[in-house]
């Protein structure tokens, strides 16, 4: 290898230099095709209802902004749920594994950027999470 330049690479340098054209950023498409199957986790345990709504209501926008294709949501199974202590509580709906999925379908502002929900992964005794696949924005 040469620790010299070449006259020519000079001159290449020096008009690419005065050129006030911008070059093209060609980082710019990789990273929306490699976004187009970009997927993306949260885990809601120990989250109140409140609170999970809350965040999986920000976080389902936030991933449709980013073009996000398939969103994991990790609920747990609620086995550890102390929903029987309270005869007031649903025993179903407390749990977040039915009251997210739950939520989702009742936003239509949610449901408007949702092309599919996994509900066979939610009816699963044995599953504690399951899948949102988004729309394209």
């Amino acid at each position: 290898m040469t620790d010299k330049l070449s006259d020519k690479d000079k001159r290449d340098w020096e008009n690419f230099l005065k050129n006030p054209e911008k070059i093209e950023v060609k980082d710019d498409d990789q990273n929306e095709k490699f976004n187009m199957n970009l997927e993306k986790s949260i885990d809601l345990h120990g989250y109140t209802l409140d609170n999970a709504n809350e965040k999986i209501y920000t976080f389902i926008l936030d991933c449709f902004e980013k073009k996000v294709n398939k969103i994991n949501i990790i609920t747990g199974k609620g086995l550890r749920s102390k929903n029987t202590n309270d005869p007031y509580q649903s025993k179903d709906l407390s749990i977040l594994k039915y009251s997210i999925p739950n939520y989702i379908k009742n936003n239509n502002e949610l449901m408007d950027k949702i092309f599919k929900i996994d509900e066979s992964a939610i009816e699963s005794p044995s599953k504690g999470s399951f899948e949102i696949v988004l729309k394209n924005k």
